[in-house]
């Protein structure tokens, strides 16, 4: 998702989080302008962030209004604390070492599964060589 919002130049909404002006009447036309601008990225990039989710992550997100807002929820829904990606890259790590391929398992679908959890694995911080996964 990271890649998509980058591609639409809209990774650095997601990054920083901007406030409601508490007096639109008192900016400027350059300040009104500069804020429907950032307003009207904030939608874009929160639009593309719901395209991505399935329905149980929508909801976690459902309410925010903000593309910063959702990021951050969605951050600590994926990825959890410290603790529990730990626990988690454990088990990965233990599942990729176990990797055999199956009597009457293609080569395609064994390859398959050893990405599956490569990348799993990559998107936890694992830094894994490709002399190590081959």
């Amino acid at each position: 998702m990271k890649a998509i919002l980058g591609a639409h130049g809209l990774w650095n909404v997601v990054e920083t989080r901007y406030e409601e002006p508490a007096n639109e009447g008192a900016l400027s036309v350059a300040e009104l302008a500069a804020l429907q601008k950032r307003r009207s990225g904030d939608q874009s990039a929160l639009s593309i962030i719901h395209q991505g989710l399935d329905d149980e992550m929508f909801e976690k997100i459902a309410n925010e209004s903000k593309a910063k807002d959702a990021w951050d929820i969605l951050k600590i829904s994926v990825v959890g604390v410290d603790k529990v990606k730990k626990v988690r890259l454990q088990t990965l790590r233990a599942e990729f070492e176990s990797l055999l391929i199956e009597k009457n398992e293609s080569i395609l679908d064994y390859f398959t599964r050893v990405l599956v959890v490569v990348n799993q694995m990559k998107r936890l911080g694992e830094k894994l060589t490709d002399v190590r996964v081959a």
